[in-house]
């Protein structure tokens, strides 16, 4: 049995991609960091070229941090860590938002799942959901399943059973969700867990121009505490993002269970785990969740 659903995928605008190239060779290293609104320059002494750098700790898009981010998604959106076994999950779980289905719950009423059938149609024309585009598009911002009863369902569940549908589940989840979180926590300086935080907010609130999209709900934290890329402790700002996710959860009827919020990335903030290492211990809806 699935747990209530808790996202609300919203369209918004699309973080700026930004490319360094470096020119020939300097001895001297100064940081450089984006952020919404601008760059922030800070000095750095003189370092040879040939001193030893830091590692940097390994962001949520190293592929054993992404497996767990999945996990911990799927634990919040499924009731389970077997995130791959979702593939083929569609149901409409009278959020309002239609059919909710795959990987990270794409929904027929936000256009997520409309964009999802488009890119797979597109790669592979003859699959058996491209019949139902005319309907995703006539539903979409909408509860209605007009033109997808009976069959909808059964045929979901049968696309998933192609590699390509699968690809394209995956690809939709990076391109809107996972990879402007990753990023956007990157440019605020904060680390797996941070980046973590940010992505559960684009899954739960999507991007768009509401009151409790990610960027409002980012812009909240930022009135109350500032990112490591503005010399701020990442701690008192990830505390400050959590308070103002939990405030946005409890705007909607659908979102006042805030327990992957509480019982989860709140549980490894105040252990001090920045970096999302395992082994990780959570509870999301009172069922308890290990990762070794």
């Amino acid at each position: 049995m699935h747990a209530p659903h808790q996202r609300a995928a919203r369209r918004g605008g699309r973080p700026v991609r930004i490319t360094v190239i470096a020119v020939g060779l300097a001895l001297t290293v100064i940081p450089v960091t984006a952020y919404a609104g601008g760059f922030t320059h800070r000095s750095a002494p003189h370092t040879s070229a040939t001193a030893p750098r830091a590692a940097a700790a390994p962001g949520l898009d190293d592929p054993a941090k992404k497996e767990i981010a999945m996990q911990l998604v799927s634990s919040a959106e499924n009731s389970s860590l077997d995130w791959k076994s979702q593939y083929k999950y569609i149901e409409d779980i009278d959020d309002g938002r239609g059919y909710t289905g795959g990987i990270i719950g794409f929904c027929s009423g936000t256009g997520d799942m409309l964009d999802l059938v488009e890119l797979y149609t597109a790669r592979k024309p003859d699959n058996v959901l491209a019949k139902y585009l005319p309907a995703l598009r006539k539903v979409d911002g909408t509860p209605s399943h007009d033109g997808l009863d009976p069959n909808f369902t059964k045929d979901w569940a049968k696309a998933a059973s192609d590699p390509a549908f699968r690809k394209a589940q995956d690809d939709e989840r990076d391109r809107v969700y996972f990879d402007p979180a990753v990023e956007r926590g990157k440019a605020d300086g904060i680390g797996a867990l941070g980046q973590f935080a940010y992505y559960d907010a684009f899954v739960v609130h999507g991007d768009g121009d509401d009151s409790t999209g990610f960027g409002a709900i980012r812009e909240r934290a930022l009135s109350k505490a500032k990112p490591p890329s503005r010399g701020g402790d990442e701690t008192a700002y990830l505390n400050a993002f959590l308070d103002a996710r939990v405030w946005a959860m409890k705007q909607e009827a659908a979102h006042d269970d805030t327990s992957r919020v509480d019982t989860a990335q709140r549980v490894f903030l105040k252990k001090g785990n920045l970096a999302l290492d395992p082994p990780l211990d959570w509870k999301v809806y009172g069922d308890s969740y290990h990762i070794g």
